[in-house]
């Protein structure tokens, strides 16, 4: 084995808290830091949640899991160790990747998985630490951390080490304000090369759309981009939206700002906030009206409430959020009056189309 390879296996804990130090480095030193509009509960859950999942969480996970194997199938340890280190590498990464795809994917369409992720999301901004932004359970779950236990107990250690900076790499800079796809945004010669990069590896560009408030702009995507290091899966299921451009606005709609416990501690501390998401006596209630909403619309885009949930229908307030429903946008171009529909029923939505007067539905209000 090439001895940097085994340099770099040795060394790869050391190695990611090079490359968180290097990137805020360079964030300060650009003047990311100038106008930034994070508070003491941002920097706590970020600060919080990126020291135990280091040094608590991970390691004991893969720990756990191969004392788990060691028991259950001794007779698997070591029985890759001789397979071609490239080959090993890949191999280790696209199923790391993939695993945590889906995983990812589900935060954003099952309610008790997504209030785990949804801290991820609160952030008005984004930078380094916000690639370790969870709860502390969210981690625990994750599948990918524990295919780590696996893969080394199996005799891929060195892959998986080597795997873990690589991915770091490209997590960190892809949550990072160094957004560094934006220099070949500018410059048509390199663009062909940009255009091949971002159909393997997930760009900043990529993945900040992922954390648009919304997709009303037509850059953000936050129901979609849920690659973590390679954007090919997002192409293979159809999640994926490639700009080049970043949202305007980050973060998640009517956030109630929650503290930092429930934020990184939920479910064992609930928010104290009414309303919120993470509190003890949240609700998600629907509300769909047997009745179109008759509205004045200026010209400009919109997005249409899908779920019924939202509480500031017909438009999407962000409440589809764990859930498989994404809303809908749409444009108009004339100031006049429009009926929308609030049934949800209609075929042709969001416009009525008085699928309401042939419902047995009750409204929810």
């Amino acid at each position: 084995m090439l001895p940097m390879i085994q340099f770099v296996a040795d060394k790869h804990e050391a190695l990611v808290v090079g490359i968180l130090v290097v990137f805020g480095l360079l964030e300060a030193a650009l003047g990311c830091f100038a106008n930034s509009k994070r508070n003491k509960v941002d920097l706590l859950v970020e600060s919080i949640n990126t020291v135990i999942l280091m040094g608590l969480t991970k390691p004991l996970i893969v720990v756990l899991t191969l004392a788990i194997l060691s028991r259950a199938i001794p007779w698997a340890e070591g029985s890759v160790s001789r397979w071609p280190f490239w080959f090993s590498l890949l191999l280790f990464l696209l199923v790391d990747d993939l695993l945590q795809y889906w995983y990812h994917r589900s935060a954003h369409e099952y309610k008790w998985l997504w209030k785990l992720h949804r801290a991820h999301h609160t952030a008005t901004e984004l930078g380094l630490l916000v690639s370790y932004r969870q709860a502390i359970y969210y981690y625990m779950l994750m599948p990918n951390i524990w295919w780590l236990g696996v893969y080394t107990f199996v005799g891929g250690g060195v892959p998986v080490a080597i795997g873990i900076v690589l991915k770091q790499l490209v997590i960190i800079s892809s949550h990072s304000l160094i957004t560094w796809d934006s220099f070949f945004h500018r410059h048509s010669a390199l663009k062909p090369f940009l255009r091949i990069a971002e159909r393997i590896v997930i760009t900043p560009a990529f993945h900040h759309a992922h954390h648009a408030v919304s997709k009303v702009d037509g850059i953000g995507n936050p129901n979609g981009n849920f690659g973590n290091m390679f954007s090919i899966w997002d192409q293979i299921f159809g999640t994926a939206t490639f700009v080049h451009a970043y949202p305007k606005e980050y973060g998640i709609p009517c956030d109630p700002q929650d503290n930092w416990q429930s934020q990184t501690f939920y479910p064992l501390i609930k928010s104290d906030k009414v309303g919120s998401e993470l509190s003890r006596d949240y609700q998600w209630q629907a509300t769909t009206v047997n009745e179109p909403a008759v509205l004045t619309l200026e010209p400009g885009d919109y997005l249409y409430c899908v779920c019924g949930h939202s509480k500031a229908q017909p438009f999407s307030d962000g409440s589809h959020h764990g859930t498989k429903f994404q809303p809908v946008r749409f444009s108009v171009t004339r100031k006049k009056e429009y009926r929308l529909c609030q049934c949800k029923l209609c075929a042709h939505a969001p416009f009525c189309d008085n699928s309401h007067l042939r419902s047995t539905k009750p409204s929810a209000t």
